[in-house]
């Protein structure tokens, strides 16, 4: 709720506040949002290699805390503001940026530490109970969201951001004194020391003993400790020459990389979802929003989305517990590689729609007609239920098939591959404008979407999609 409450409004904190430009301060918004989520990597590995889990989430949600304490007191003094219609001056800027990424740093460390702690509390024998956890765990931060995007949105806009913060200040202090209560009966995971040290001192010892001969090395791969699990990277067998390389790290090795082409093809469904941030509430904001006087504010279109992944969760589970007396292990499709493969698959139908979309909204504000906003239900139905599944099954796969050492890091992955998608989003707009100007016009010039050519854009993301979706499927069967 504190995260999502500030992001997805702060673009308004910025220009009615701040007093920063209408693409400064959208690119302040993404630079955090891209920040934060990058951060997780940063976090998962401190969580693994020097600190508990317990302890990580502990020392970066207090991080959060005092960056949004900062932020709280630049809001309630008028010094500490630019005046009217004035950039902020260097220390003004200076409490902002360091109010800001305090945050996003406190956010990369807790939602790298936060699920793998608590999948941690479970019995691994039990994979069931374990995609429950991660089902329900993104249930609770869609929760947040909704709140969010409803009750601190009307507080931010209605009573001021110094309310607002106030408000996110406390939630987080009272949820920082939840979790630690729990400190007498959680189960901890030590850490081992640097992973990626492991990781990348394994890879050294291949390369410098490339042009040894598989022959030489049977004893070796032979040790205890050894599995032939992954031949997509059986060339790594090779740093056993050195002596000071077990079987155990090889595999470890083996194991992360396996996971990273999973992690590279759910970053264009990502793509999607940048958009319901971006171009979809543009879409929204010239469409009919009215509903019996009522006219629902642009930041709360993300209410459809969240409403959608907030019913898909039960439902899935329900589903879940029918399949699984019906059908087989092999049969079963909420499986986290077919679950995602299935996200992956959505994400490519909802761009088809989205074009549908917003061909058929072009096509009526050119006479004039104004589209109710429900019409970008489908597309926000399909990317909701996408969402769901593959951020789910993203958390279960990357936790559960991670070695032991690396699950935080492993799970950050999921984030991270948020992060990019973002960065993605932003990449395509100005190739696609690029291009699609050297051709007549840019499909996305200019501030009015009824000259722009979105549809297309939409349709763009869902060949690339697709494709990806195929890429999807070819890494996922040779996992």
């Amino acid at each position: 709720m504190v995260f999502l409450s500030n992001a997805i409004n702060f673009v308004a904190y910025f220009l009615k506040s701040m007093h920063y430009p209408a693409a400064e301060s959208a690119i302040m918004v993404n630079n955090f949002m891209g920040t934060s989520f990058l951060l997780t990597i940063f976090g998962g590995f401190i969580s693994d290699s020097f600190l508990t889990r317990f302890t990580t989430f502990i020392l970066f949600c207090t991080i959060e805390l005092l960056g949004l304490i900062l932020l709280t007191i630049q809001a309630q003094y008028s010094r500490l503001q630019p005046a009217m219609n004035r950039r902020p001056s260097h220390t003004q800027a200076a409490i902002l940026y360091t109010g800001l990424y305090a945050m996003a740093t406190g956010v990369g460390g807790v939602k790298a530490a936060l699920p793998a702690h608590g999948a941690d509390q479970l019995d691994h024998s039990n994979q069931r109970l374990i995609s429950a956890f991660f089902n329900w765990f993104f249930f609770s931060l869609c929760a947040g969201g909704l709140v969010a995007a409803t009750v601190m949105v009307w507080i931010e806009e209605n009573r001021g951001w110094n309310c607002s913060f106030k408000i996110s200040a406390v939630a987080l202090g009272l949820a920082l004194c939840i979790f630690t209560i729990g400190f007498p009966i959680y189960r901890y995971k030590r850490p081992s020391g640097s992973p990626m040290t492991r990781i990348f001192k394994v890879i050294a010892s291949a390369i410098r003993n490339r042009k040894a001969s598989r022959s030489e090395m049977t004893d070796q791969i032979a040790s205890p400790g050894a599995t032939r699990s992954n031949d997509m990277f059986r060339v790594l067998d090779k740093a056993l020459f050195d002596d000071t390389i077990t079987a155990a790290q090889v595999e470890e090795t083996k194991t992360f990389l396996g996971l990273l082409p999973i992690f590279a093809s759910t970053i264009m469904m990502n793509c999607c979802l940048a958009q319901l941030q971006t171009f979809s509430v543009q879409q929204g904001i010239i469409m009919n929003r009215t509903i019996n006087n009522f006219k629902i504010p642009t930041q709360s279109l993300t209410v459809f989305p969240l409403t959608i992944m907030l019913a898909s969760i039960p439902l899935y589970e329900r589903s879940v517990h029918i399949f699984e007396r019906k059908i087989s292990a092999k049969y079963n499709i909420f499986r986290p590689l077919k679950r995602i493969g299935l996200g992956l698959a959505l994400a490519s139908g909802s761009m088809a729609v989205a074009a549908v979309v917003e061909s058929t909204r072009r096509a009526a504000a050119e006479n004039h007609v104004t589209l109710s906003v429900f019409w970008l239900v489908w597309q926000y139905l399909l990317l909701g239920v996408s969402d769901m599944l593959t951020l789910g099954g993203m958390l279960e796969f990357f936790y559960s098939e991670a070695p032991h050492s690396m699950r935080s890091i492993s799970t950050a992955l999921s984030w991270c591959s948020t992060s990019m998608g973002y960065f993605l989003s932003s990449a395509l707009v100005s190739i696609t404008n690029l291009v699609s100007g050297k051709f007549g016009g840019e499909w996305l010039g200019g501030n009015d979407l009824n000259h722009a050519r979105l549809d297309l854009f939409y349709a763009l993301l869902c060949i690339l999609n697709f494709i990806n979706f195929l890429n999807y499927i070819y890494w996922a069967k040779r996992y």
